[in-house]
């Protein structure tokens, strides 16, 4: 696959709400954007979400594929130039812009302008407990260990009638996916934290026997958490951003690791780079909040070009 030698006004890496929303802001602002995505799909973890988005009140009632079929709706008709299954390798400066190597594409792309859109992926087991036996895989792989990292459609294909289950983690979506085991029909759900971040609304929901506070160890082999055997061990130790193919740049890190930006522009300590969404957290994470982080970056965009920088 070859691009043309168009040099685009912004190229956004990643189709996920942030993304597509700075592309489309981009577009009808008279701009040439571009959109470069490694997975084979628009919709970042929407796509990935299988529950209903109540949290979207602009779209009640749509499952987490449905928002992400509408993104890809919204890039097609504003004609945004998009390719996919073309994970971005590194970016390098470039004249008055950059240059993007990108999998699956013969030539760099070109831009002036560079959003970091790609997102986050749930840490892993050694992000958190002393752990033994523990080797990381891919998903498949360590699910069929009985080894769950992070929340999605992998918890959802799982029948959790009569197992024990350990949930690993403090917050939301350790305590949410607890509740949820317990109501699909785990024989018995413990809950181990070192700290607890979670909501009061899920925290009432669950008996104090069943919350560990305080330090533990896993063993992966046996697949137990402090000695006590379990049929499944699930992982909730938040979300790492998916940037390493920007290293080189040198971008400058919030304390948790996230790029950090200019809240009025989204930009990034590097000028000409942005960062959107959750691989920047630069407010709760949502897809509300990254569609608004797309519209900022894409006026921010605006604002540059059309003073000539």
């Amino acid at each position: 696959m070859s691009p043309n030698s168009t040099i685009y006004d912004a190229l956004i890496v990643g189709a996920g709400p942030a993304g597509v929303s700075c592309a489309v802001w981009l577009k009808r602002l008279g701009f040439v954007p571009a959109v470069v995505e490694s997975k084979e799909k628009v919709g970042g973890l929407c796509r990935e979400n299988p529950f209903l988005d109540e949290w979207n009140v602009a779209l009640p009632g749509m499952m987490g594929h449905q928002v992400a079929d509408n993104l890809a709706l919204s890039l097609q008709r504003a004609g945004v130039p998009l390719w996919l299954s073309c994970a971005a390798r590194y970016v390098e400066p470039a004249g008055h812009g950059f240059s993007v190597t990108c999998e699956g594409i013969d030539a760099p792309l070109r831009a002036r302008h560079v959003v970091l859109a790609t997102g986050v992926r749930a840490r892993g087991l050694s992000a958190g407990a002393t752990t033994a036996g523990y080797k990381p895989g891919s998903a498949s792989a360590l699910s069929s260990l009985g080894i769950l990292v992070g929340p999605g459609a992998h918890v959802v294909a799982q029948d959790f009638r009569g197992k024990r289950v350990a949930i690993l983690g403090g917050g939301d979506n350790a305590f949410e996916n607890a509740l949820y085991a317990s109501d699909h029909g785990a024989a018995k759900v413990h809950v181990y934290a070192r700290t607890i971040r979670a909501q009061r609304q899920f925290l009432r929901k669950i008996q104090p026997a069943d919350i560990r506070l305080g330090s533990y160890r896993v063993d992966t082999v046996t697949r137990t958490v402090n000695d006590e055997p379990y049929d499944l061990i699930m992982v909730f130790y938040g979300w790492e951003p998916c940037v390493g193919f920007v290293e080189t740049l040198g971008l400058h890190r919030s304390a948790q690791g996230f790029i950090a930006t200019d809240m009025q522009t989204a930009q990034a300590s590097f000028p000409g780079i942005y960062a959107i969404g959750e691989v920047a957290q630069r407010q709760h994470p949502c897809v509300v909040t990254a569609l608004a982080d797309g519209v900022t970056a894409a006026k921010a965009i605006q604002a540059r070009i059309e003073a000539g920088q």
